[in-house]
């Protein structure tokens, strides 16, 4: 049976400052435009120390909201392990075929607006 999938953003590394940018200290990444792009697109700069992957940091990533994150990385190569980046959100990163691919599980009744 096929997993449910929906596209949710595209996320692009960056290490230019962007007006808009967020800082997320705890998770040591500064983001821009999630939430509020029209394109779904979503820049991300990185400290220096950020404990990331190579490969998310440097390569564009693709991610789609899943019902069951456990479930949808499940035997899958995973790069970084499920955390929460803020309140009602859940998310994990695969590599798949040299490609970073996130998933984000989003409980809406506590997610803030535009996630």
């Amino acid at each position: 049976m096929e997993k449910e999938m929906k596209y949710h953003h595209v996320g692009i590394p960056t290490s230019a400052k962007l007006g808009d940018e967020i800082h997320l200290k705890h998770l040591k990444i500064y983001v821009s435009g999630y939430g509020k792009n029209p394109y779904g697109v979503e820049w991300m700069r990185y400290e220096d120390d950020a404990p990331y992957p190579p490969l998310v940091r440097t390569v564009p990533h693709v991610a789609f909201e899943v019902d069951d994150l456990a479930e949808m990385i499940k035997g899958k190569n995973v790069i970084i392990e499920p955390n929460s980046p803020s309140p009602g959100v859940m998310v994990a990163f695969i590599e798949d075929n040299g490609a970073p691919i996130e998933f984000l599980q989003i409980d809406r009744s506590v997610a803030g607006e535009g996630v």
